[in-house]
């Protein structure tokens, strides 16, 4: 990295709920934030999600991973050639499997092939030498998290819960030195978030999602689910542990039996009952949870957020952040500490036995 102090870095992220790709350009020296730039959407259309769901659950080489790849990549150029003033990209690719303990991590999308396309260098394969290391490679958000409650000016410890596809929890004490100081973070993958209703929309209605957690709120929650799901012996793991986004397929098929209101309100209430058992791990107390993700404009599940954790649950948008380019930042901080040279990953976020740097940087040419 040639240029000192704070660059301006572009993310970009594609979530498990494969709804279409964010991009969102930070300006930070890869430990503090400086400003938060501009960013943009761009939707899969309904053939490109098929096309990606399609590979969902594949590993390089098998079929249907390569068309997957070239839509994440078309999809990502088309986003990212927008953006003007860019020193550095930040590339998380599509998670297609994810198996820590198996065989490792699979992010569609090559970054070599967005930095020809792009003509600026490409930090991208942000999970592998964690996973290759003995971590889970997963969440990498954290650190970013961490970088967020220095920027609100968060005086005690506080929690950022991402409720995408798989829902992750992130507690952070502010007042440590740095993200990997020992009891600055702890970080988990919490359960199925809301690709299980996204799925069911899908299948019963043809509909993407539930808009606003309106089907879940007109129908009725099948408690006896919900205590069941909470005994799986993912919930007896010690975190940090991560998920893949279909880890749950096998206990999500007894919801089939009812009716879709509720189903939709059953795996809502699956989703924030999950959240509630992971907050049991925290360290110390919350002052409250920060709410980033499609989850948060989820009326049903804010509600059943809020009745389950007992702790003030708001969006981010309360403190000043965005939560629908959150991730997409993070790339973009995490593509600055890689340059950098800096960690990405600790023992208390991924479970790796050291802080580690991940990410490999393609250039042009």
């Amino acid at each position: 990295m040639q240029k000192a102090g704070a660059i301006w870095a572009l993310g970009a992220m594609s979530g498990t709920s494969l709804d279409g790709v964010d991009a969102a350009m930070l300006r930070s020296d890869g430990e503090t934030i400086a400003e938060f730039g501009p960013s943009a959407y761009r939707p899969y259309t309904e053939d490109e999600r098929a096309v990606i769901r399609a590979g969902l659950g594949r590993w390089p080489g098998e079929a249907g991973v390569q068309a997957a790849a070239e839509v994440v990549e078309t999809a990502h150029a088309e986003v990212l050639a927008r953006f003007t003033g860019v020193d550095l990209v930040g590339f998380h690719g599509q998670t297609l499997a994810h198996e820590p303990r198996g065989r490792g991590t699979h992010q569609a999308g090559n970054g070599a092939v967005l930095a020809e396309v792009l003509g600026l260098p490409v930090v991208w394969d942000f999970r592998s030498s964690d996973v290759a290391l003995g971590g889970q490679g997963a969440p990498l958000a954290p650190f970013f998290h961490f970088a967020c409650a220095k920027w609100i000016g968060a005086s005690e410890p506080l929690a950022f819960l991402n409720m995408g596809g798989v829902g992750n929890l992130t507690w952070v004490d502010p007042r440590r030195p740095g993200p990997e100081a020992p009891g600055a973070l702890l970080a988990f993958d919490t359960g199925p978030a809301n690709a299980p209703v996204n799925d069911l929309m899908q299948v019963r209605l043809g509909l993407s999602q539930d808009e606003g957690g309106a089907l879940a709120a007109s129908g009725k929650v099948e408690e006896g689910l919900v205590r069941e799901f909470l005994k799986l012996p993912y919930f007896f793991k010690m975190p940090p542990k991560s998920l893949d986004r279909n880890d749950f397929q096998k206990f999500i098929r007894k919801t089939h039996r009812l009716c879709n209101a509720d189903a939709a309100a059953t795996l809502t209430a699956i989703a924030a009952a999950s959240v509630a058992k992971g907050a049991e791990h925290f360290p110390a107390p919350v002052s409250q949870v920060l709410v980033t993700g499609g989850g948060r404009h989820n009326a049903a599940l804010m509600a059943e957020l809020r009745s389950r954790l007992n702790i003030p649950v708001e969006p981010v948008e309360s403190v000043g952040l965005n939560g629908d380019m959150l991730e997409a930042q993070a790339f973009a901080y995490l593509a600055i500490r890689v340059a950098r040279g800096l960690p990405t990953s600790c023992p208390a976020t991924t479970g790796v036995p050291a802080a580690v740097g991940g990410g490999q940087i393609s250039r042009p040419g």
